[in-house]
């Protein structure tokens, strides 16, 4: 199992990222609230991963923090939740404000993100009530992931930002109205992807 990597980040197109660890380019998968906490492409990184094996692919996931990639795991014990579900879950929502969700037995907020409908979110909440007794709300680490030297073009941010969304699990038409109603001039494509993921929980 390879638990933590630690080397320069080569790319980062949310939701994928390149790790180079000495010479070798390792392809992660991130929830968005790790890749907006990471910094510039360039920069020496410390990830926690999660190493999925099927027998088409080994999928590695990383997180920010060892409490994320703890959830992660939980999550995916949840029958009906895999991981690529489990990654738009903790993308849509930070890891504090889904154990809120769950202490709250709030529905509402969980069937707003893609592939949660109701029967799941219900599922989500019975099952993660007695495993998040002892949640501890996360440390907030610098935000520096939002690197203007990196933002391109306003119209290459968006194209970014819609890939990463779809990727996500959100549908091209849904992904296209939560950035339409967004003012992304000179934005780049992570703070579109922020304000668009606000958006679709709050809608």
């Amino acid at each position: 199992m390879i638990g933590r990597l630690r080397g320069i980040l080569a790319e980062k197109r949310p939701p994928h990222l390149l790790l180079d660890v000495g010479g070798i380019g390792y392809e992660l998968e991130a929830p968005m609230g790790t890749i907006f906490q990471l910094p510039e492409v360039g920069t020496e990184v410390t990830l926690h991963t999660h190493l999925v094996v099927r027998e088409d692919a080994h999928l590695l996931f990383a997180f920010a923090t060892e409490a994320e990639r703890t959830l992660f795991r939980t999550l995916i014990k949840v029958n009906g939740v895999g991981a690529k579900l489990a990654l738009t879950i903790l993308s849509g929502i930070s890891a504090d404000e889904f154990a809120r969700c769950v202490h709250d037995s709030d529905t509402a907020t969980l069937v707003r993100l893609p592939g949660v409908g109701k029967k799941t979110a219900e599922r989500l909440i019975v099952e993660m009530r007695d495993r998040l007794d002892d949640w501890q709300p996360s440390p907030v680490l610098p935000a520096s992931g939002i690197a203007t030297s990196q933002i391109a073009s306003s119209a290459d941010a968006v194209k970014d930002a819609l890939s990463a969304l779809i990727s996500l699990g959100y549908k091209p038409p849904e992904a296209s109205r939560l950035i339409s109603i967004l003012d992304t001039d000179g934005m780049g494509s992570e703070a579109i992807i922020r304000a668009a993921l606000k958006q679709a929980v709050q809608k």
